[in-house]
């Protein structure tokens, strides 16, 4: 179950990353953001989201190509 969700299919890089950053920023620590994405190498920047901001990432390949991406944010 996601707290708020954003569809960035379509959007090419990096604009998936920049909305979920924008996405994030007025979420509680512990929040989750669904995004969904057609752009292969969102999966790469959100592992290096995860990586470098401490969020939680759960990355899937739906049916249809694209990309869900659920991203708990970190505690500040």
């Amino acid at each position: 179950m996601s707290d708020k969700h954003i569809d960035a299919r379509g959007q090419k890089c990096p604009m998936p990353l920049l909305m979920a950053k924008r996405g994030l920023r007025d979420m509680p620590p512990g929040g989750v953001l669904e995004l969904l994405a057609t752009d292969p190498g969102s999966t790469r920047d959100f592992q290096s989201l995860q990586r470098l901001a401490g969020h939680s990432v759960e990355s899937i390949t739906l049916s249809d190509g694209s990309f869900r991406h659920l991203i708990t944010k970190a505690a500040s």
